[in-house]
């Protein structure tokens, strides 16, 4: 996905460029991963899976069974617990361009 999204990011990025609202891409950016760890937190599908992949990324037991505890819950998980696993330095990692 982050593949597939890159072009267009990188597009925006030169094409606004000029304009003066940090707070809009800000805001940007911050939906955009929102959404990314929702559709990771949906790929991942079943508790247990979501309990191994995050203990496998460096997740506390604790939060890792908060967030598989409530498996289908993916837009509502993907945004408190889930922000200090999957954060800002995972998506850098994963080549995903920051728009502010």
């Amino acid at each position: 996905v982050v593949e597939n999204l890159r072009p267009y990011l990188l597009g925006w990025k030169t094409y606004f460029g000029l304009s003066q609202t940090p707070r809009i891409w800000r805001e940007l950016d911050e939906w955009m991963r929102h959404r990314l760890r929702a559709i990771q937190l949906k790929q991942w599908r079943r508790g247990p899976t979501i309990y191994r992949e995050l203990r496998a990324l460096g997740a506390s037991s604790q939060t890792a069974r908060k967030v598989a505890a409530n498996s289908y819950s993916w837009w509502r998980n993907s945004r408190f617990e889930l922000n200090r696993v999957l954060d800002v330095a995972w998506f850098d990692r994963l080549g995903l361009v920051r728009l502010s």
